[in-house]
């Protein structure tokens, strides 16, 4: 069987238990049922929604139809919409759960069952593995029905009655791009009237065939940038993801078409999100032409950002396979800093006061007020703003990255997956390196930190590498036979002029370090 694991289910779309279904989706629905009315919130409200894959529709149809069968109150959005349309209106309407159908960036074969507690935070241990066990206990047949009978009552959103649920649906739409198109006063600060010009800056962007090319662009418009052009071939929802081979911005080549047209037509910025949204990544001219940003770079960036506006002591988190940039910024900027295991499951989380959140796999939170999960359509008009703010004082994203590796070191960093035969494989690779550690790693002495006997939120399955000026996480994939490595490497820059040296420097010895690592 598919199991219950992080957020929710996530697999091939195929007939049985160990596919996504019907009948996977159903017993997963009563199972969740079972566990919410065992807590005392039975009859609550459940938001459902879906993205434009493979068997979305269906699947959010048999969500919302076992909900409703067993006595909960269902507000099933009215189209394919953005993931993080879910987890605001869990927050916006307190609801018990929300159940989003999408497989984020996956293939175009596979689908999800992604869902929302705590005020619209990704589930963590225990709940998953309690569910796991609830949905193992469920008996056929399930009950469905038609969610109407149950439909909220109007008067939960401020509106008249007899209100209908699609009208309903559509309003949480209305009042998630409001908030989204107020972020430029929220965390930016300035307007027109302060002398920027949200008009004068042109933006790309492509929605990668998926759900959030609408919603996006509405919120940059709503927020002041008129110009926004995007790519046509990839902007309509699109279940086979026709142009890329993998529908995933961090993929080579998946923003090929984007940054095409962004050099075509000159514009100031690119932004490409994943399918579902809940993703952004950053483009940018160059000296060399255009260019992706790393998750690293959009991250620290964006940080940087929300903590100018922030109340004073405000908290900024990433993860351990992030860059260590954010922690130093953070202590620059009179901000708290928190550290958590990969995942938004533990970023929401990371404690009061949480203003900014970011992993290096392109996901951002910039207004976890509003939403307690990454959600790229935020991120883009973060992006948006703070490109315009720069541009009215003549500076870029890369003067800005470039000021930073003077005050405070270039912060390479890189991704090496190696692929094995399966992941029992890359189980034996850490056992062996956490039996007989190296002393040293491209030249330099490191220590070795177990994660797998820590204690508490921070026990994993990882090892961390660290020495004067580098860091390397070695951990297998969750999810694939694959041997993850995070590299990160520090070198400082004695003065303005020697940062083209202090590049090529760590350059060379993030190569050195891939070496090791494609050794393992």
């Amino acid at each position: 069987m598919l199991r219950f694991g992080t957020a929710g289910l996530r697999g091939p779309l195929q007939d049985g238990p160990d596919g996504m279904n019907v009948d996977t989706v159903s017993r997963a629905t009563a199972g969740l049922a079972a566990w919410l009315r065992d807590r005392c919130l039975g009859g609550g409200l459940v938001i459902v929604g879906r993205d434009a894959r493979h068997g979305s529709a269906e699947f959010a149809d048999a969500t919302a139809e076992v909900f409703a069968a067993a006595g909960f109150s269902v507000l099933p959005l009215p189209r394919p919409l953005p993931t993080p349309l879910v987890a605001f209106a869990v927050r916006e309407l307190n609801a018990v759960a929300g159940v989003q159908i999408t497989a984020s960036h996956n293939p175009a074969t596979d689908n999800g069952y992604k869902v929302y507690l705590d005020g619209g935070s990704q589930l963590i241990p225990p709940a998953d593995a309690e569910i796991e066990r609830a949905i193992d206990a469920v008996t056929t047949p399930i009950p469905r029905t038609d969610p109407a009978p149950t439909a909220p009552d109007p008067s939960v959103l401020s509106l008249p009655e007899g209100t209908t649920v699609d009208e309903m649906g559509e309003e949480i739409v209305r009042r998630y791009l409001a908030r989204v198109a107020d972020l430029p006063r929220l965390i930016g600060g300035e307007n027109d009237e302060d002398g920027v010009r949200r008009s004068d800056i042109r933006i790309v962007l492509t929605a990668m065939h998926g759900v959030g090319g609408e919603s996006a662009t509405a919120a940059l418009r709503a927020a002041g940038f008129e110009d926004v052009l995007v790519v046509t071939e990839q902007f309509a929802p699109d279940p086979d993801f026709p142009t890329v081979a993998f529908p995933n911005p961090e993929e080579p080549g998946a923003s090929d078409l984007l940054l095409a047209l962004a050099e075509k037509v000159g514009a100031d910025v690119a932004i490409a999100l994943d399918p579902d949204a809940d993703r952004c990544a950053v483009g940018v001219p160059g000296p060399d032409g255009w260019r992706m940003l790393r998750g690293d770079e959009t991250g620290v960036l964006l940080g940087d950002f929300v903590l100018r506006t922030a109340p004073a002591d405000s908290l900024v988190a990433t993860t351990i396979v992030s860059s260590r940039l954010l922690s130093k910024l953070a202590a620059a900027r009179g901000a708290r800093y928190a550290e958590t295991l990969t995942g938004f499951k533990w970023l929401a989380r990371a404690g009061e006061g949480l203003v900014y959140a970011y992993e290096e796999a392109i996901g951002h939170c910039v207004d976890p007020a509003a939403v307690r999960d990454k959600d790229g359509i935020s991120a883009a008009v973060a992006a948006a703003d703070l490109v315009a703010q720069l541009k009215a004082d003549g500076r870029t994203l890369l003067d800005v990255l470039d000021e930073y590796a003077v005050e405070f070191g270039v912060h390479a960093g890189a991704q090496v997956s190696l692929r094995l035969a399966d992941a029992n494989e890359a189980a034996a690779v850490v056992a062996r390196l956490r039996e007989t550690p190296p002393a040293e790693i491209a030249g330099e002495k490191v220590t070795c930190t177990d994660m797998a006997q820590l204690r508490g939120r921070m026990r994993t399955d990882a090892l961390v590498f660290e020495g004067d000026s580098l860091r390397l996480v070695v951990r297998p994939s969750g999810t694939e036979p694959k041997l993850k490595c995070y590299l990160e490497v520090v070198e400082p820059v004695p003065s303005g002029s020697e940062l083209g040296a202090a590049r090529a420097a760590a350059g060379q010895r993030l190569s050195d370090i891939r070496e090791f690592c494609e050794k393992l």
